[in-house]
């Protein structure tokens, strides 16, 4: 795991209290409420935190104990401490600072809980005030199974708590502080008794700890869980304890009951039940938020059903999909369906909608919509739809197919996420259902990935841009206008450096074609696994990690806190039943994700948020499926998921418990936010210009590109001027941003005024090169036409030699679509020559293509005959002609190999030709007879590295005899090798994350 930046959130606090100001609920904690803590972890697998954090967090959040989770000392700060409750400490962490250690102490001395864990008792060995505050330091251990006894079970801490057996460490202590303390379990040793869980006070606070905690042995142990809860809830102050107490007492309880048709693809013993659902008051009380955030239900059922996307219009309305059709009832290409758009508002004020009008309805699985020309498009395969209404009752009167030709064989693969772009296309990805029909005349067929679309529905201009690795259902831009996505399998942050158009006069070399596949979009994750508060959630495969990713939406406003603006995106995981913060930073030209855990995650099983997007007031809002069943395929049997279910329309296993009568939605909003300028009742509107020129200066994204749709809707070039000097404008704010120059410059470029004709306009975006805020920049590059006096503008501004790497890479790529030209090419061959430019993927990439472009000008630079790359055939591509030809294929759906079983004779030429129908990437290894289950064991273990995909999920062992790469969806690739010389059964696996148990054959190799 990559070092965590900042304090990391895992689950956090809900305030119930109502009917007081936010002044009165900071300086009385009379409410009932959960009990807040801090746990100070480290980056280790050795006390490996991160995985135990979330077991300790599921456990407990049904005692209304929630956790925040960081690895940073620096965190140790009386601000940050200072909203929470107690502090859990399981690390490794050496030192301590003056100021921490003053922090941590004062913490305690005023009355807060302290938790150290096993390892605390060795932390910050420079501070002899922090052992003595433990009670104890470690020394030495040795290992084994044993029990702990309770020697004092009076105590509130082990007062009806039961003894249990686990595997740990064996520690023993020196140091010993026995003031104030009072042991309370002890471990036999083999010449001494240690002490093992004790209790100290310090001031007016209260320390516990426990010497158990060495890994999952322990803390999967309910006692030990049962242990650190009363540990927990001993610390805190009276005030605190009293609090909890009132909420834990209407803590609702999950109920559950026996029925059928509950997937077990984890083979989870005992099976799992059917939780039944919970009322939308009780549910909130089950989903946990960040410290200092209220988190409040807009809307729920039966005002909305299954919102499977929300947006907002430019009067601030919130408009809502809801479908219940999804996933089985797939209707005939023009049948009426059962789903409905809705615009939900509030009309008095208090949070919550009051007001439904159904928009439109008779609609079959729509996905997502977008406001543009007057109307919303809709994404509705097979088609995609336009609905406006004329008459201004909020009620579309027409509906119009825009273009047609997307798949229906899987509903959950379908086209979605429209939404409108900077550059005033539509934009929006596709599952991989793909597309296959003819938009303006041209016939197009893709699979999944992003695209874009031009809004003059008589003459569209559709692009597709990237293609992606799996099922795709995210997409999302940052404050710049750069790309970024979501695939749910196993890659939940995608980065669009180089869109495909940049590719189409390149020569691939012979063999490249995985290459080809998804060149110029990038898996970025930085982690593996999601954070889940409940024990119960079911995947098809990759266990724990990201199986159902959803939505790539930043942080784009100013009401929330610092070190989220246009910094921490936002993406959806139904299965776990949370919202991931992904923490996405520059990286050279392109970026790199790390985990900032949850900003939303419930306990509650139905809990199934699918979007989270910033709305018109600076909050997160949040669309929850709610429903019990969230797995779509493959269908399950008894072998793989514990039953025999059929597979229905839309290729989703049909499933009873599926649920079509709930629904919800809510907004996030962080309590102490300064009230931001989007806070306001806006609304936006053609008819006043001025009012969508200042929008363009707003703190929120949301007013800033929609005042500039409308601007470009309306098409009246009497703005210009107004444009102009917002470009001009060359201040920059805290984040060395202008955002009003930048969308100024796209309005400019929408209003068709960057051509020959319009000089002014021209010269504008031509000194914004260089403006100082860098997006500025980018865009100029960007909306400038591909002219000799563009390229020229490109050299004397220096662009092409950008500090700032997003910038240089999108110069570079401009050149491509620009006449060749020498001058150009030498630059290019001098950047080559530059090895942190080189040693930079996207620029390395970006240059490689220009100089196809503006070769004449490159060669003459190199004084070189040739400066193509090699483009040496690859042999595994090339057929042996006298070996044994082996075809194997993946099955569609189905995670399983066509041909099981295949023979071979020892020491002759093999041949296995792999082909891949399916719709997300296999591999195909040859293992050591017996070693199947090592062999996966190891897959599963490699699944969590950050360069697992990079590596083709082959385990790095002895035991692998021959393996290929990761084979993309309708690719193919050629394995051969010679056959092992001693006969026997080999087995062959997929080890693709979650695979290997179901993917698998034999080749058995017999004597020659």
């Amino acid at each position: 795991m990559r070092k965590l930046a900042g304090w990391i959130l895992l689950t956090c606090l809900i305030l119930t209290g109502v009917g007081c100001d936010s002044t009165e609920r900071e300086n009385t904690d009379d409410q009932p409420r959960k009990i807040e803590v801090l746990f100070l972890g480290h980056d280790s697998e050795h006390h490996n935190s991160a995985a135990y954090a979330p077991i300790l967090a599921s456990a407990l959040a049904d005692d209304g104990i929630n956790f925040t989770y960081t690895e940073n000392p620096g965190d140790l700060n009386q601000e940050n401490l200072a909203k929470f409750d107690a502090l859990l400490l399981y690390a490794n962490h050496e030192e301590i600072t003056d100021s921490q250690e003053q922090a941590l102490l004062d913490f305690v001395s005023n009355g807060k809980g302290f938790i150290p864990i096993h390892s605390a008792s060795f932390c910050f060995r420079n501070s002899e005030q922090f052992v003595d505050l433990v009670g104890a330091q470690f020394e030495e251990h040795g290992t084994g199974t044993f029990t702990a006894n309770i020697i004092n079970s009076d105590h509130p801490v082990t007062e009806g708590l039961e003894e249990f057996e686990t595997w740990d460490e064996t520690y023993i202590h020196t140091k010993h502080n026995e003031n104030n303390r009072t042991v309370l379990m002890e471990r036999e040793g083999a010449d001494h008794t240690e002490p093992w869980t004790w209790v100290r006070t310090h001031g007016d606070g209260k320390v516990f700890y426990t010497a158990y905690g060495h890994d999952e042995r322990t803390w999967t142990k309910e006692g030990f869980q049962k242990l650190i809860k009363n540990g927990i809830v001993w610390s805190v102050s009276d005030q605190v304890r009293d609090n909890w107490e009132q909420f834990v007492s209407t803590l609702p309880e999950l109920e559950y009951e026996e029925r059928d048709n509950i997937p077990n693809y984890e083979e989870r013993d005992p099976a799992p039940k059917y939780q039944l659902p919970l009322s939308p008051e009780e549910s909130q009380k089950h989903i946990q938020v960040p410290v200092g955030y209220e988190l409040e239900l807009f809307a729920s059922e039966p005002d909305i059903i299954n919102p499977v996307d929300i947006a907002w219009d430019e009067k601030g309305r919130l408009w809502a999909i809801e479908t219940v059709d999804y996933p089985n009832t797939v209707r005939e290409e023009d049948g009426i369906g059962n789903d409905k758009i809705k615009i939900l508002e509030d009309t008095n004020d208090d949070g919550k909608a009051d007001k439904v009008t159904v928009f439109a309805d008779s609609l079959n699985i729509p996905t997502s919509l977008a406001f543009v020309n007057g109307g919303i498009i809709v994404s509705q395969a097979p088609h995609i739809i336009f609905l406006k209404d004329t008459d201004g009752d909020d009620k579309a009167d027409i509906r119009e197919k825009i273009m047609s030709g997307w798949g229906t064989f899987d509903t959950h693969a379908g086209p979605s996420h429209l939404q409108y772009g900077f550059d005033n296309n539509i934009w929006g990805s596709v599952g991989y259902s793909g597309f296959e029909g003819e938009i303006n005349g041209d016939s197009l067929r893709f699979r999944q990935g992003f695209y874009r679309f031009s809004t003059d529905f008589d003459n569209i201009d559709f692009e597709f841009l990237t293609s992606t690795t799996n099922n795709t259902w995210g997409l999302g831009f940052n404050e710049t206008f750069d790309v970024f996505g979501s695939t749910a399998n196993n890659e939940h942050a995608v980065y669009m450096g180089i869109p495909r158009r940049y590719y189409q006069d390149y020569e691939w070399p012979e063999g490249s074609e995985g290459e080809r596949w998804n060149a110029g979009t990038k898996k970025i994750d930085g982690h593996y696994a999601m954070r889940p508060i409940t024990r119960n959630y079911r995947q098809v495969d990759v266990f724990g990690g990201f199986t159902a990713a959803s939505g790539f939406k930043f942080y784009t406003a100013r009401q929330f806190p610092k070190e989220y603006w246009n910094r921490i995106a936002f993406i959806s995981e139904p299965t776990g039943g949370l919202v991931h913060r992904a923490i996405i930073e520059p990286d050279g030209a392109g970026y790199s994700e790390k985990d900032g855990w949850n900003i939303f995650a419930g306990h509650d099983e139905w809990v199934s948020p699918v979007q989270a997007k910033v709305g018109p007031d600076g909050s997160l809002w949040i669309s929850d499926w709610y429903n019990f069943i969230i797995q779509h395929n493959p269908t399950p049997s008894e072998e793989r998921g514990g039953y025999d279910a059929e597979t229905g329309e839309g290729n989703a296993h049909i499933n009873p418990n599926r649920d079509r009568q709930h629904g919800r939605i809510y907004r996030l909003t962080y309590k102490e936010g300064e009230e931001s300028t989007a806070n306001e009742s806006m609304s936006l509107r053609k008819e006043n210009p001025d009012d969508l020129v200042e929008a363009l200066s707003n703190d929120n994204m949301f007013w800033r590109l929609t005042a500039q749709r409308l601007l470009v809707e309306r098409g009246e070039t009497d703005v210009l001027p107004d444009l102009y000097e917002l470009v001009e404008n060359t201040e920059v704010d805290e984040l060395g941003l202008n955002s009003a120059a930048l969308h100024a410059l796209w309005t400019i470029h929408g209003l068709g005024a960057l051509d020959r004709a319009n000089e002014e306009a021209l010269d504008i975006a031509t000194q914004a090169l260089e403006h100082p805020a860098a997006g500025v920049r980018k865009a100029a590059i960007q909306v400038l036409p591909r002219t000799p006096e563009t390229n020229r503008a490109l050299l004397e501004s220096g662009v092409l030699q950008d500090e700032d790497r997003q910038t240089q890479l999108r110069a570079i790529l401009a050149t491509i679509e620009m006449e060749p030209m020498d001058e150009i090419g030498e630059i290019l061959f001098e950047l080559s020559r530059e090895e942190d430019v080189i040693e930079d993927e996207w620029l390395a990439e970006a240059i490689k293509l220009a100089a196809n472009k503006h070769e004449e000008g490159y060669r003459t630079a190199t004084s070189s005959t040739s400066t193509g790359e090699e483009t040496a055939s690859d042999s595994d591509q090339d057929s042996a002609s006298d070996a044994n030809t082996i075809r194997i294929k993946a099955v569609v759906n189905e995670l399983q190999f066509d041909v099981t079983e295949f023979s071979v004779q020892a020491g002759e030429e093999v041949e296995i030709i792999f082909e891949n129908p399916d719709f997300m990437q296999h591999n195909l290894l040859i293992t050591e007879p017996g070693s199947l289950e090592e062999v996966g064991a190891a897959a599963d273990e490699m699944a969590g590295d950050t360069d697992a995909a990079e590596n083709n999920y082959v385990p790095d062992m002895s035991e692998v005899l021959f393996a290929t790469a990761l084979v993309n969806p309708d690719q193919s690739v050629t394995l051969t090798f010679t056959a092992p010389e001693e006969p026997g059964e080999y087995p062959y696996v997929c080890t693709f994350p979650g695979h290997w148990r179901t993917m698998q054959g034999t080749m058995i190799v017999t004597e020659n």
